[in-house]
């Protein structure tokens, strides 16, 4: 079973909308916001995401990723064309800048 990545810009006012659609959904995907690292010497001091130094969400730039197994991508697409017509959203490759994620490397341990 192969885990699919699918990276989204969208507005920050519309993460939880989208977030909770998929949540609705039982199964078929999961929602998360995307750490991105921060230049060095770019970040505040004492302002750290989930006390992982050079670790930040950009609130600008809001970008988003589903992950879908196989068995749902065609039904997380068909709910993402779907979402277009409501929010703005758009499919982007896996940005340079982000990390590693602790989730996506437990899943990839147990797939």
């Amino acid at each position: 079973m192969e885990l699919h990545d699918i990276y989204l810009e969208i507005r920050p006012e519309d993460i939880a909308y989208v977030k909770f659609i998929f949540e609705s959904y039982e199964s078929v995907g999961i929602i998360r916001t995307v750490l991105r690292q921060a230049p060095i010497g770019s970040e505040p001091q004492g302002r750290r995401q989930h006390g992982e130094p050079g670790r930040t969400v950009d609130r600008k730039k809001a970008i988003i990723v589903l992950l879908a197994v196989d068995d749902f991508l065609d039904v997380a697409r068909a709910i993402l064309a779907s979402l277009k017509t409501e929010v703005p959203l758009v499919e982007i490759p896996r940005p340079d800048d982000i990390g590693d994620d602790w989730l996506m490397k437990e899943l990839a341990a147990h797939s």
